[in-house]
């Protein structure tokens, strides 16, 4: 908790993991993957994303944040690009994410667009992203927008992913961080509400996502292509 200055350990409770898991869950630490669409050296949705880390840390989670420096736009290259591999593992790895956006021209930059279009829907058997939770946050130069977390929750739904109620939206950022750490704010409790509730979510849903997703249509097809096999 040293390095989280601004939490009163005595109010930050620790998630009651066994009040939220599925039976047989292995009580791991939760994984979460946090993208950010920024390059600049002063990058606010990266910091955020970093502030975010250190919370979702002290909730016992293990983090990674994906660098999108070197990343092509998608389709320039194949998926064996190195950038591209390690984007998708962090993805197949993980168990939520949090995606944290500058608002750029009203809307949601093409950086972080870029990282989430190379996320296949399926791969193989795989599918990285369904029935994986998600937290939304952006950052803006000016007034409060939400115009980048309602673009990527609609995102998140065409991901198949569990976008959680709450989300942040951080006003003239520059005002709002002092070095690399964000200040003691209403701005910067909505963010650990935000993380706080993302691990619930992910305590909840992450043993129970393969019966939360399994579908009636996809039962059917499968049936159909049994019997095409002569299988039945």
């Amino acid at each position: 908790m040293t390095d989280l200055p601004h939490i009163d350990p005595a109010l930050l409770h620790p998630i009651d993991a066994e009040s939220l898991v599925a039976p047989g869950d292995p009580l791991h630490p939760p994984r979460i993957l946090l993208l950010y669409g920024s390059l600049r050296e002063v990058s606010y949705s990266r910091k955020a994303a970093e502030e975010a880390a250190r919370i979702l840390q002290a909730f016992g989670c293990e983090t990674r944040i994906f660098d999108p420096r070197g990343l092509p736009l998608p389709d320039a290259e194949g998926p064996e690009n190195a950038k591209v591999a390690e984007l998708r593992e962090l993805a197949i790895w993980s168990e939520g994410m949090v995606w944290s956006s500058p608002e750029r021209h009203g809307a949601m930059t093409g950086i972080l667009k870029t990282q989430i279009d190379w996320l296949p829907l399926s791969a193989g058997a795989v599918r990285p992203t369904q029935g994986k939770t998600l937290a939304v946050m952006q950052v803006s130069g000016g007034s409060q927008s939400f115009n980048a977390v309602n673009q990527m929750r609609i995102l998140g739904r065409w991901m198949r992913m569990v976008t959680i109620p709450n989300q942040s939206s951080i006003p003239k950022a520059w005002n709002e961080f002092e070095g690399d750490r964000m200040k003691y704010s209403p701005l910067y409790l909505r963010v650990v509400d935000v993380m706080e509730e993302l691990v619930k979510f992910t305590y909840m849903t992450r043993g129970r996502s393969a019966y939360l997703t399994d579908r009636y249509s996809e039962r059917i097809e499968t049936a159909a292509e049994v019997q095409a096999r002569g299988g039945a």
